[in-house]
């Protein structure tokens, strides 16, 4: 085993623009990695440094319109860390970027990226062995954001505050709110993506949802908010509920757990899904179809009679499989189909309800975690329920 440096723990108030400048200061070196990691995949196939801000400006529109207070905190992440808005924007927006290089004309050969993985899964109360929620998953992806990823600490004065896992100057990805509210989220891709527009780049989706003070808020902003590809998000409520969605671009289809267990991959899987949009991500992932089988059948053997009930435990067992290794449950670092290494970059454990979010940076060859906390907020999580 190898030992990888906790992602960094980072504590954020103030205003946006405060926040900002407090995030992008104490993650500069993990963003100027990121950035140029990202900038690197556009530039060396002709998209150059001023078309690359160009690109970034063209979106600000469409972020501005889903919220002025992303734009702020973009602007002070890159006061702080003392780095081009431009690459910021790349970091919150990099598939979408990256997917309209490949989609212009003028940009026809651009690289693409090795699409997200991702198996994630949610026992509720009812299937856990102490009765509180559970919410979890690996995150895989390029191997070098083992090294780029933070976990924010956003003390909020207009709504609940957030824990949450993402890349240095990312707003967020995954995480969990002092209402109780968890998310984890999953690349899918369909036939549908990228052909239309305007839309929001998913990371200011997520952190919509982890700023919701209610359930039904973070299902609004799933349902309703205008994406440009496609993507399934997890939402867990501490008190007992919780749905996937799996998102088009112009439609949105919904599912519930089975049993109390929710498991999610990168494929298609509700029903009516699978009948309206042409998978076209199996051909990346191919080894989603039983990423998805195996953390279902492991974790639901706990179901049965006789087989007691889920723990964060149960969870940590089931996403270090190596079956089918390196196409596996945690994938070690391997080349891509595309060339590009990717790795399982990150376990990600939660208790929504108590705060609690645990995290492990290249799961394959290090098996040390750091626990995060936020101080949940029993009220809102009971207003939140009610």
């Amino acid at each position: 085993m190898t030992d990888y440096a906790p992602f960094p723990l980072i504590d954020l108030s103030g205003s946006p623009r405060e926040r900002g400048r407090a995030h992008g200061k104490a993650a500069a070196d993990r963003l100027r990695r990121g950035a140029r990691m990202y900038a690197e995949s556009l530039l060396k196939n002709g998209v150059d440094w001023p078309e690359l801000e160009r690109r970034a400006e063209a979106m600000v529109p469409s972020i501005e319109a889903f919220d002025p207070a992303y734009v702020e905190e973009m602007r002070g992440i890159a006061e702080g860390a003392n780095e081009p808005f431009a690459a910021v924007v790349l970091m919150n927006a990099r598939t979408e970027m990256v997917a309209a290089a490949r989609h212009q004309q003028a940009a026809k050969q651009a690289a693409r990226e090795v699409p997200d993985g991702c198996t994630a899964a949610l026992a509720l109360p009812e299937a856990s062995a102490d009765g509180t929620l559970l919410h979890g998953q690996n995150w895989d992806w390029r191997a070098e954001c083992a090294e780029t990823g933070v976990v924010l600490r956003i003390r909020r004065d207009d709504g609940p505050d957030i824990l949450t896992f993402t890349e240095a100057g990312g707003l967020s990805r995954s995480g969990l709110n002092s209402a109780g509210i968890g998310l984890t989220a999953n690349a899918l891709e369909c036939d549908r993506d990228y052909k239309r527009g305007p839309g929001v780049p998913l990371p200011f989706i997520r952190r919509k949802v982890l700023e919701s003070a209610h359930l039904a808020q973070a299902v609004h902003t799933i349902m309703s908010a205008p994406k440009l590809g496609s993507n399934h998000m997890a939402v867990s409520h501490c008190d007992g509920e919780a749905f996937g969605f799996e998102c088009a671009p112009d439609e949105t289809f919904w599912l519930a757990p089975d049993r109390g267990l929710y498991v999610h991959a990168n494929h298609w899987i509700s029903d009516a899904a699978r009948a309206r949009v042409k998978d076209t991500g199996l051909a990346e992932t191919p080894c989603s179809i039983y990423r998805d089988k195996r953390v279902r059948d492991q974790l639901g053997r706990h179901l049965e009679p006789g087989g007691g009930k889920l723990s964060l435990e149960d969870f940590r067992t089931a996403f270090f499989e190596d079956w089918g290794s390196p196409w596996s449950v945690c994938r070690p670092p391997r080349l891509s189909v595309r060339g590009v290494m990717s790795a399982t970059t990150a376990m990600i454990l939660m208790r929504p309800g108590e705060g609690h979010l645990e995290a492990c940076p290249m799961p394959s060859r290090n098996r040390q975690f750091t626990t995060y906390s936020l101080t949940p907020d029993r009220t809102a999580q009971r207003q939140a329920a009610d």
